[in-house]
């Protein structure tokens, strides 16, 4: 088996310590990630506060989130996992302003979107919130530089320059930039993805499952692709995955169960992740 660019697949290998040092927290630490130099510490980026969110009415009711509160911290690399049906995806989009919920707020820095209209809310999801979609979402008649500026584009603003060579350097695509999607690997899709959501200095990146579509060779440059722009440009990261190899990648991973926090590990590996994961989905015993 071969990946797209025709090479064989490499699968990933975060480093043991269940990713890079914590901003330099070394290995074997007390496991306490010290923050972002420039963040205060325990700042949140983001933050939900009593959220509530159901689909459906009647016996077809689904509680996809039941009163979270929850703290996404500033210059860090954070995973959501779960069970499916868990509320994650869910989670995600109500703090990325794609779906609103039920009850409770949800705050990107200090501005509260549940009090935002949806033109506001557009012009926020534009300036302070980079994603990144499991299916690339790039626009198939935009060449790989296109698509990497069209935040900026739509907003009617040039790019920094120094930013925008930064941003493509680190993705290594300086030769595919003329390239349209279909001309490009899917780890190639998914690197302009990235570039894309990081080119308008965001507050913060949600990614959705951005190694999902991938081999295990793509989907490793991706995951180091997103923990460098926390390392390196002290940015903000919050995943959704499923894998345990992926969220060894993360300073922090949050647990959701039937719509509720119900766990989290910090400087988590596979190893530890993968026997939370088996936890919570156990049968539980019932004693006679």
């Amino acid at each position: 088996m071969t990946t797209a660019d025709g090479m064989p697949p490499t699968p990933p290998v975060p480093p043991a310590h269940a990713g890079p040092p914590a901003h330099g927290t070394p290995p074997g630490g007390d496991g306490t990630a010290t923050p972002t130099p420039g963040a205060p510490a325990g700042t949140p980026a983001a933050r939900v506060a009593g959220l509530t969110k159901t689909y459906g009415t009647g016996d077809a009711r689904v509680v996809a989130l039941d009163d979270v509160t929850l703290e996404l911290y500033a210059g860090e690399f954070t995973a959501v996992m779960g069970p499916s049906g868990s509320g994650k995806s869910t989670l995600m989009h109500c703090c990325a302003a794609l779906d609103r919920a039920d009850q409770g707020q949800v705050f990107i820095g200090e501005q509260d979107l549940t009090r935002l209209k949806d033109k506001d809310l557009t012009q926020l999801r534009r300036d302070r919130i980079g994603f990144v979609f499991q299916a690339f979402n790039l626009v198939p008649t935009l060449t790989a530089e296109e698509n990497i500026t069209l935040p900026l584009a739509l907003a009617g603003r040039k790019p920094d320059q120094e930013w925008r060579d930064t941003v493509i350097s680190a993705v290594a695509l300086a030769d595919r930039l003329d390239h349209k999607p279909n001309e490009l690997s899917g780890g190639q899709q998914q690197r302009v993805a990235v570039a894309r959501a990081r080119v308008s200095r965001p507050q913060i990146v949600f990614a959705d499952e951005p190694t999902g579509n991938l081999d295990s060779h793509s989907g490793a440059e991706v995951l180091q692709l997103l923990r460098r722009s926390v390392d390196d440009f002290g940015q903000t990261v919050v995943m959704v995955t499923h894998d345990p190899v992926a969220a060894a990648y993360t300073d922090r991973v949050v647990f959701l169960a039937d719509g509720q926090v119900v766990d989290e590990v910090r400087r988590p590996t596979r190893e530890v992740v993968l026997d939370v994961m088996t936890r919570m989905t156990a049968p539980v015993a019932v004693n006679d």
